[in-house]
């Protein structure tokens, strides 16, 4: 059923005239739902089938994802309307089967504006299963022990009536009535007094072995196996998460002819499953395990990626094993689908359904061949050009011609920016300079030119998006942005050149002044947001740098490593940059993007790159020292000690922002050299921003002082985060993970969990592959496929040139086979250790693989010089083996 487009109807005083907003086909979507339904009826149906089943693979999850702007939240909206019945959703979407019962539909929009988390979604769920008018009585007496533990003092029912979410819902309320019933139930089943007020205590005490006993649990709720355990479990988000299992049991209790099939639908799935952070994602996933008998329809902008084996231990479920039809290679419903550009005929159906006057198309046939043509299927290109034909229209008092529209997208943008106010105009070129923008940062940008007011208008207009998951909610579609300029050329009250250079001047003040802002507040996203887009306004304008050099050499000392590309935002008249401010200004950019992609390619084509703009002699003095540093980083990576050398000596030198960095450097340098005392009394004389602490941290572990080790890591990683430089906090607790785990094996477990949760945000690989070092060395003398483990370290270290990691890799390996007293596996592991020495480089490793098992070192192995002498190191490295083949024993024992 077509709902008015009250945008396009409230332009007009012709009453004949209207105007709806059209939902385009997607029958074959529609299609793939109704058949994901019958399946999942199909299985839920089968005596074969149990809800209690925690192991067998999932085929209750469907996805479709495609670009932003495609109609995947329509699309979400559509399925809700049309499973929720009575006549609703798309009119020339089939009917669905009677035969497959009734349906609990449930949208949950996952957006960060709409703020929802874990217990949002499950009580989502619930109200939507309160419409059967039954309780569920584990879910809801497991929920009750969660809400007054969480929410101590507020009913649920003064929640549910306050909620602007649930509130709306009529089945709200019905909940706290069913939750209330079950305890009622539950406490005259054990003989307490009234209803149940709390789950603490020995009330918690009398319900769990209750439930627990053979004869009582019958009569309180049958053969919920797992309730008394996640009864007893701290009420937490994670234990919530778990309550889905309860909900999925209660449900396929219900007797069929008052059941139904829980269809749930989230959207907007990329705010959660953004590919480096999963925490959230986690969860909702382990939502949709314990729920077999539900259908998940998800829609986001990518694809899932459940069933790459990559993510294990991001998330519970991963592979094709646990979920065959989210793979590639599935060929059945539910399965994921892309959803793709409109069709022509999907075109033709939405323009001439959109607009309409005594119900005929107002669009002629030969207007919407023109549009349909230049779309290219894009429904935002579309929505414009109905706007603009709304403006024609109404302008002239007749239809347009089709040779109106007979022109590219800059033309029909250069129509519609002339529909704008002066203001809304000024705005719209000075935004037009920005990837995003927030009101403020606009009106910033078009200081003395419009007023705020103005800002606001324009925004309300259909070509301006809103995320409010960035920096700056607003930005222009791409399509507008690189056609504004174009559109301007031909104005009354264009800018000129030296117009935009002023506008462009404001908006990279305006952006530093965003910058200072953030990096006080340490909100690293915004500062490199502005990084990236003053370094284009600098290059397009040919604008001095300014603050930009403080925000590359902030962005460099977080060691976070977002990616810097500046030439994916090409200005659509600039194809070469002549002056020299704005060469300086890509090189710049440059520098900074080599440097964070390091960390996913070869070090080599990073060394390559940095080389090559040293080469053309671009960057001023102040910043020279940026690919210096770094090219020596490369080096040092590789593995060509010498020239590593060399060029920390030369940055060390220049006395500039990265001279502590290439001190530490030198001393790195020094103690894979083995030169121990040299390093020691240096260190003292790099102080906090050299990272002192973290580079004693490197010295102390290496001659097998793991506390003084550990503890020097802990201030560095203190330090870093009082300092909200994450990055660094990053990098020492993966160091400190490392470190602890020669030593105590519980607490270095607890210490890798902390790194992993500390690097979700960081793209360090070196500080990824450290953590794995760190388990490797966990699971040294336990894990039998040890040997295995470390030879796909040592590749994927190698596939970065990451040499210290290979030689970590593989000395945690030595590490394993003292531990089991294997002579053999010690003597192949040392043959492998010996390819990462190279002269004194890394020599000190294979001399302490002797000590873990108190040999000689043999002659032709280089010797470090020791802190406190080579006996002491061995006794200490030595002790460590004893200590961790005592914990194994213990632990077998």
């Amino acid at each position: 059923m077509s709902r008015s487009d009250l945008r396009a109807l409230f332009r007009s005083n012709d009453r004949r005239f209207k105007a709806v907003d059209v939902f385009t086909n997607r029958e074959g979507e529609w299609a793939a739902v109704t058949r994901s339904l019958a399946y999942r009826i199909e299985e839920n149906r089968a005596s074969t089938f149990d809800v209690e089943d925690l192991e067998a693979p999932r085929r209750n999850v469907m996805a479709f994802y495609g670009v932003g702007g495609i109609g995947k939240t329509a699309l979400s909206h559509e399925v809700v309307e049309r499973l929720s019945g009575e006549g609703r959703g798309p009119e020339q979407w089939p009917a669905i089967d009677s035969e497959l019962g009734r349906f609990a539909p449930v949208r949950i929009d996952l957006s960060a504006q709409a703020g929802v988390d874990l217990e949002t979604i499950l009580l989502s769920l619930r109200v939507r299963l309160a419409e059967l008018g039954r309780p569920m009585p584990a879910f809801d007496l497991a929920f009750h022990r969660y809400w007054e533990h969480n929410h101590p003092g507020e009913s649920l029912a003064d929640y549910l009536r306050r909620s602007s979410f649930f509130g709306r819902i009529s089945s709200a309320m019905s909940v706290p009535d069913q939750i209330q019933e079950v305890l009622a139930d539950v406490a005259q089943v054990l003989l307490l007094p009234g209803s149940i007020g709390a789950l603490v205590g020995q009330t918690l005490k009398l319900v769990v072995s209750g439930l627990r006993d053979r004869q009582r649990r019958a009569q309180l709720m049958g053969e919920c196996t797992r309730l008394p355990d996640l009864l007893e479990a701290e009420p937490d988000t994670d234990a919530l998460s778990y309550y889905a299992h309860l909900l999925s049991w209660d449900l396929a209790q219900l007797p069929a002819e008052k059941s139904a099939t829980l269809v749930v639908l989230l959207d907007t799935f990329e705010d959660v499953g953004d590919r480096s952070h999963r925490d959230v994602e986690r969860l909702i996933q382990r939502v949709a395990w314990l729920m077999p008998n539900a259908l998940f329809i998800i829609t986001g902008r990518n694809r899932l990626q459940w069933d790459d084996e990559h993510l294990e231990g991001q998330l519970d479920w991963v592979g094709p094993r646990s979920w065959p039809l989210l793979a590639p290679s599935a060929e059945r419903d539910p399965r994921q689908h892309r959803i793709g550009y409109l069709t022509e005929k999907d075109c033709q159906i939405y323009l001439s359904r959109r607009l309409t006057l005594d119900a005929e198309p107002l669009m002629t046939k030969s207007v919407r061949d023109i549009i349909v043509r230049r779309s290219h299927g894009l429904p935002l290109y579309l929505d414009l050009a109905v706007m603009r034909f709304l403006d024609l229209y109404h302008q002239r008092n007749h239809v347009p011609d089709a040779e109106e529209f007979n022109h590219d997208f800059p033309a029909l943008v250069a129509r519609t920016f002339r529909d704008l106010t002066l203001a809304e105009r000024q705005v719209l070129r000075a935004v037009s300079l920005l990837d995003a923008f927030s009101i403020s940062l606009a009106a910033a940008a078009t200081a003395g030119l419009a007023p705020e007011s103005a800002t606001r208008a324009l925004v309300e207009r259909p070509f301006i998006e809103y995320d409010p998951t960035g920096p700056w909610p607003y930005y222009l579609h791409n399509l507008v942005q690189s056609a504004i300029r174009e559109a301007d050329s031909t104005a009354e009250d264009r800018w000129s050149r030296s117009e935009w250079k002023r506008a462009a001047g404001r908006t990279l003040a305006a952006l530093g002044d965003e910058y200072r802002r953030a990096a006080r507040l340490g909100d690293r996203r915004t500062v490199v947001a502005c990084l990236r887009q003053g370094l284009r306004l600098a290059r397009d304008f040919s604008l001095d740098l300014g603050w930009l050099v403080d925000a590359s050499y902030l962005y460099v000392e977080d060691s976070v490593w977002e990616p810097i590309d500046i030439h994916a935002h090409a200005s659509p008249r600039r194809t070469t940059v002549r002056s020299v401010r704005g060469r300086i200004a890509v090189a710049l950019a440059e520098s900074l993007d080599a440097i964070a992609r390091r960390q996913r390619q070869h070090r080599q084509l990073t060394l390559d790159t940095l080389e090559a703009i040293i080469a053309g002699d671009v960057l001023p003095d102040d910043l020279t020292e940026l690919p210096l540093y770094f090219i020596a980083e490369c080096h040092r990576d590789i593995g060509n000690l010498d020239q590593s050398l060399a060029g920390m000596r030369r940055v060390a030198a220049l006395g500039g922002r990265l001279a502590p960095d290439a001190n530490r450097g030198l001393l790195h340098l020094a103690r894979r050299l083995g030169q121990f005392p040299d390093v020691l009394a240096a260190a003292g004389s790099l102080g906090q921003r050299g990272h002192k602490d973290r580079t004693l941290g490197d010295l102390w572990w290496t001659q097998a002082s793991i506390v003084r080790a550990c503890d020097a890591y802990a201030r560095e990683r203190d330090a870093a985060l009082r300092d909200d430089h994450a990055g660094e906090a990053a990098v020492s607790q993966a160091c400190l993970a490392f470190s602890a785990a020669f030593q105590d094996r519980a607490r270095a477990l607890e210490q890798v969990e902390r790194a992993r949760r500390l690097l979700a945000g960081s793209n360090s690989a070196w500080s990824h592959r450290q953590l794995a070092n760190a388990e490797l060395l966990c699971d040294a003398g336990i894990d039998p496929s040890l040997p295995s483990r470390v030879t796909e370290a040592v590749a994927l270290a190698e596939d970065r040139a990451l040499t210290s990691i290979t030689a970590y890799a593989r000395f945690a390996l030595c590490f394993h086979a003292a531990i089991l007293a294997d002579r053999d596996m010690l003597e192949a592991a040392r043959t492998e250790l010996r390819r990462s020495v190279k002269g004194k480089e890394f020599s000190y490793l294979l001399e302490a693989s002797y000590f873990l098992a108190d040999e000689s070192v043999p002659n032709d192995v280089p010797r470090a010089d020791w802190i406190d002498g080579p006996e002491t190191t061995r006794a200490r490295w030595r002790q460590l083996v004893h200590d961790r083949t005592v914990q194994i024993i213990d632990r077998e024992g």
